[in-house]
């Protein structure tokens, strides 16, 4: 029996049929088909590749968005601290700001902002070479001269609707408050609004002018956080770091840092709006421009006495140990 021989396989690699003679008979042929794999292999060996560069793509992507998260969130996290006058951990100095430290210390910096205490010495001894730069306001009209002046700068920004004004008897009163339309601040957030940031430096170059001392107070709206434990952060907190950011855009202003007698923050404390505890109103930061004797009480109230106050002959509550007389003293009275 004769081999039949084999036929040579064309380059297109496609299946062929061959016929081949017989050499017993002329009129049987051997048919020899050969059929090519290489299609074969296309079709399912080379579809894992594509499967897995799909894999890979799919994967790029999900690191791309994640590290945008983390971008944006680091981003309000910095603006968020700028705005406070502090800085990122391990900002290139190895220093640590108060409030991610745990409060370890006050949170009114004792110093200038470090970007901007050459220009506020340099606002200062002009100031002092120009006496009439400063002038101080302690009537009700010079207060209400200020207030006027305060308005025109808020109309400037669009802000005439988040202002109130009130002349009270310990100075000038300035509530800078959201509106249902508008708010100072990022809803939860120590980082102001584009125009209220504006407005706060415009204020700021106003009070640089101003020669009284001032409060910086922080409110928010009674509408509590989630987390309730003792280490979360609150209302507390958060009307603290408004207050904050408020005296460092003032002080970016111009303001003399030596004008700010306090800063603090109130959380729901005291609404505007006792009806509605969750009114925009409530939101609020507010400037209280004091009289020098108005100022002069609350140093008293939290330092040493400037002078002494007789409590009984011989008497004074300037020290403990006059306290302590006074307890020797009302002993034997009480005893009769």
């Amino acid at each position: 029996m004769l081999t039949p021989r084999r036929a040579a396989v064309p380059a297109t690699g496609r299946p062929e049929s061959v016929v081949l003679p017989n050499s017993k008979s002329d009129h049987h042929q051997t048919v020899v088909k050969r059929v090519s794999r290489k299609h074969d292999d296309e079709a399912h060996g080379g579809a894992w590749k594509v499967a897995f560069a799909d894999f890979c793509l799919a994967l790029l992507c999900l690191f791309l968005v994640l590290w945008l998260l983390a971008s944006r969130e680091t981003e309000s996290m910095q603006q968020m601290l700028k705005s406070t006058g502090a800085t990122m951990l391990g900002e290139g100095s190895g220093n640590s700001n108060a409030v991610a430290a745990g409060m370890k210390g006050s949170l009114i910096d004792r110093h200038p902002v470090p970007a901007r205490e050459t220009e506020i010495r340099a606002g200062n001894a002009d100031r002092a070479e120009d006496p009439e730069a400063v002038k101080h306001y302690e009537s009700p009209a010079e207060f209400r001269d200020l207030a006027r002046l305060i308005e025109r700068v808020s109309a400037e920004e669009g802000l005439t609707g988040n202002l109130q004004t009130a002349v009270t008897p310990q100075g000038l009163r300035l509530m800078l408050h959201d509106t249902d339309a508008r708010g100072m601040f990022e809803r939860g957030s120590a980082v102001p609004s584009t125009r209220f940031r504006a407005l706060l430096r415009k204020l700021g170059a106003v009070f640089a002018r101003v020669d009284n001392q001032m409060l910086i107070i922080g409110h928010t709206d009674a509408a509590p956080y989630s987390d309730k434990g003792p280490a979360a952060f609150s209302n507390s907190g958060l009307s603290s770091h408004r207050a904050m950011s408020a005296r460092f855009h003032l002080l970016e202003g111009g303001m003399a840092e030596g004008h700010v007698l306090q800063v603090s923050g109130m959380a729901d404390g005291a609404p505007l709006n006792v009806q509605d505890p969750h009114a925009a109103v409530n939101r609020r930061i507010e400037l209280m421009v004091l009289t020098s004797r108005q100022s002069a009480a609350m140093a008293t109230m939290f330092g040493a006495p400037r002078q002494t106050v007789p409590v009984a002959e011989g008497l004074s509550a300037e020290t403990p140990e006059a306290m302590r007389e006074l307890r020797k003293v009302m002993q034997p009275a009480a005893a009769n």
